[in-house]
């Protein structure tokens, strides 16, 4: 039987199947292949039982069930309530009360989690080897690692035991399995799902994650998963979603990348590239600098000692119970000190402003997911070097707070499987999702994780359309290099260039502001020319750019030297009582010199 979700939804509606049927013979499945070493706890009876009698119950009595039957896997450092927690570290085992928020919202939608599955030991790898439970492998080779952390949820997805896992998502750990293993794995914006109830790595950067094995599933279940949590400290509001136009811009680094020697994933990876613009797509090569000095930041610095400042908070410390080499990596934080973690968060704010300019030039970047495979043994012989490895195109997206998603990208000689991922700003999930779906399915005969089905019939989306675009002038802190340009570029606004007002325009220093900021104001008797910058957006983000704007300032209509008008930044006539006038440097910039 087929678990993805078209198909369960037709066995459901016409009578061919039913979960009180289905979900119990895919439990005994499990047991009866061997759980161990890809799931690390499974429903027992009764606890199945219970949940499929409250699903029928709220079937008969009427209510909107999106997941209707659906099973899925849940990484086992995510709560689910009625089996322990123990991140594939007995020594930590709890038995949690609640499940974690996004369990229950996928629940509520109707959707039945089986068991918790295998990880790298406190989401500490990306090789999935680092379990007393036993390291899963490949589905498509024995000898060939699963990927980790999120090991047994992606292996659940490819060997069909179920229709879509939750995993976490550091460094890569949602995407890499799902690379090894021939499925999707979106890994969303941060914040997009709330993290109450899953046991942090890295609490500042962690994502849950979800892998399927097409991407219209892993969309669905986003759909249902994603919401603002007001109890999760890092919950997010989507206030705007990025959408690409028709004709998208995809980056490709320039220059060579780094494949260690594969060089039949190096060429699964371009005809990956010739399979997007076939689809549509312009390439636009990039430095990819910015992003790799970004990706070594994540085992230095702040970031390993927030792997320690997790499990302080969870009150454990048996470093004598742990995986020798996880217990080494998160102990190396022990003698790190505040100025270095302040030190880290200066490098990655350096290594983001670098970027900046790259963004400007494409919608999202096509990367390998992982640069190759190894075996197991492989990972033996050097399990630190080797895992580094693994994530050169995975560690830098959730420290540069980006989207990405994994899809199959073929097959090498030796039958072990390639991927590549699309990695764009934050909350361009969806946009992400609907090109991933195209490439997916261009290969020439796309599979479901291991086995040899197709995959379903695509989702009908709407076709695409060029967003509407609005140019707005800046004046001051939002200028290049700015304080508030970020407010721009994180809304994916691109610089259109720098130009003055018509005469006629007056600026002020604004007092009491901070950051401190000019207030432009129409003088037809004493004004000037005043140089601005013109950026452009899309209208949505354009909308909650202004949502934003605090008084005395406000967006009006500006006149420019050249006599078209542009919406721009203007001020209260009764702010600039006690402001300095600096009409006469000629803009911020200028004055700012001044005060050098």
């Amino acid at each position: 039987m087929r678990l993805d979700l078209v198909a369960l939804r037709a066995a459901y509606d016409g009578g061919r199947q039913t979960p009180d049927r289905m979900l119990p013979a895919l439990r005994n499945d499990i047991l009866a292949a061997g759980a161990l070493p890809v799931w690390l706890a499974l429903l027992d009876e009764a606890g199945l039982a219970r949940r499929l009698q409250r699903l029928a119950r709220r079937r008969a009595a009427g209510e909107t069930l999106p997941l209707y039957g659906i099973p899925f896997a849940v990484k086992d450092n995510i709560d689910v309530a009625g089996l322990p927690t123990t991140a594939a570290c007995p020594a930590f085992a709890r038995r949690p009360e609640h499940s974690a928020r996004v369990v229950e919202r996928l629940e509520a939608a109707g959707a039945i989690p089986l068991g918790k599955t295998n990880l790298d030991q406190f989401a500490t790898g990306l090789v999935g080897t680092r379990s007393p439970y036993g390291a899963p492998s490949s589905v498509f080779d024995p000898a060939t690692i699963s990927g980790g952390s999120s090991s047994g949820s992606a292996v659940a997805v490819a060997a069909g035991q179920v229709s879509f896992a939750l995993g976490s998502d550091t460094a890569g750990s949602g995407r890499v399995p799902a690379a090894f293993n021939n499925i999707v794995g979106l890994k969303p914006s941060r914040g997009l799902l709330s993290s109450r109830g899953l046991l942090p790595a890295c609490r500042s950067l962690d994502v849950i994650s979800i892998f399927a094995g097409c991407v219209d599933d892993a969309e669905a279940v986003l759909g249902v998963a994603a919401g603002f949590d007001p109890l999760d400290p890092y919950s997010r509001r989507c206030s705007f979603e990025i959408a690409f136009s028709g004709a998208f811009r995809f980056g490709v680094p320039a220059g060579p990348l780094e494949f260690y020697g594969d060089r039949e994933s190096e060429q699964l990876y371009h005809a990956a590239l010739a399979r997007l613009t076939a689809l549509g797509g312009q390439s636009v090569p990039f430095d990819f600098a910015p992003f790799a000095a970004t990706a070594a930041l994540l085992y230095r610095g702040p970031f390993v000692a927030e792997r320690l400042a997790a499990l302080n908070q969870a009150g454990f410390t048996d470093w004598a119970s742990m995986d020798p080499v996880v217990a080494g990596i998160i102990r190396g934080a022990e003698n790190l000190t505040a100025v270095q973690a302040f030190e880290g968060l200066y490098d990655l704010a350096a290594f983001r402003r670098a970027a900046e300019p790259a963004w400007q030039s494409f919608d999202f970047m096509l990367l390998p997911t992982a640069p190759t495979i190894f075996t197991h043994a492989e990972i033996a012989e050097q399990p630190v070097a080797r895992n580094a490895q693994l994530g050169l195109y995975t560690n830098f997206v959730n420290l540069m707070d980006l989207a990405a998603i994994a899809v199959p990208a073929g097959f090498r000689a030796d039958g072990r499987p390639f991927g590549v991922s699309l990695i764009g700003p934050a909350f361009s999930d969806r946009a992400l999702a609907a090109v991933a779906d195209r490439l997916h399915r261009s290969l020439e005969q796309p599979r479901w994780g291991g086995s040899a089905a197709g995959l379903p019939p695509a989702r009908p989306r709407l076709a695409a359309e060029s967003p509407v675009r609005i140019r707005v002038a800046v004046v001051g802190a939002h200028l290049s290099g700015q304080p508030l340009n970020g407010q721009l570029t994180e809304r994916r606004a691109r610089l259109i260039g720098t130009c003055r007002t018509a005469a006629g325009y007056k600026l002020y220093a604004l007092a009491d502001s901070s950051p401190p900021k000019p207030g432009l104001v129409r003088d037809e008797v004493g004004g000037g020319l005043i140089e601005i910058e013109i950026w452009e957006m899309e209208a949505a983000a354009f909308g909650s750019f202004v949502a934003n704007v605090p008084p005395p300032l406000a967006i009006g209509t500006l006149r420019l030297q050249d006599g078209s008008t542009v919406k721009g930044f203007l001020c209260e006539a009764a702010a600039i009582k006690g402001a300095r006038d600096i009409t006469h440097t000629g803009g911020w910039r200028a004055y700012l010199a001044t005060m050098a």
